[in-house]
């Protein structure tokens, strides 16, 4: 019995040693090229305007003008699409508390193109106001040949 549970026992320490002897220090994984073929740091602009708030006869004049994403070398790439949101702020009197309140109503789109429709850009045009928000997220730029890159967002405040 006793040879047996000291058998056990030896059996129990060869596994645990063999567990410790696995846990040590692993090896630095070796510094590869992916490093070199990283996407470099991407900034999206609305014609020259990086996310801000802009005043409306300002925003009305980029309307028609194209999304660009650059990268830290100041290369263009071409936006392939995005989506839009259109947050629009509406005042109105709250029936219950008799006090003015906001009423915000939210419209948008995907695109597959790098700027505004002439639609939306009318529509926009006529109904901007002060308060109101403009998004351009998703923005999905061609990197190279064979791969597509998401680029940040935009937001544009009116003013």
């Amino acid at each position: 019995m006793l040879k047996h549970l000291s058998a056990f026992v030896f059996f129990l320490l060869i596994i645990n040693m063999g567990t410790f002897a696995q846990s040590g220090k692993k090896p630095a994984p070796a510094k590869s090229t992916t490093t070199a073929k990283r996407p470099m740091k991407l900034r999206s602009s609305w014609g020259l305007f990086l996310s801000d708030t802009l005043p409306k006869s300002q925003v009305v004049k980029l309307l028609d003008s194209a999304l660009l994403v650059r990268d830290e070398k100041n290369n263009l790439y071409p936006v392939i699409s995005f989506a839009f949101t259109y947050e629009q702020h509406q005042p109105y009197l709250n029936d219950t508390t008799g006090l003015p309140a906001i009423y915000k109503d939210y419209t948008g789109d995907n695109f597959k193109t790098s700027h505004l429709p002439k639609l939306w850009s009318n529509r926009l045009k006529e109904s901007l106001q002060q308060g109101d928000v403009l998004y351009f997220d998703e923005i999905i730029i061609k990197y190279t040949e064979d791969k597509l890159y998401k680029a940040p967002s935009l937001r544009i405040d009116i003013k």
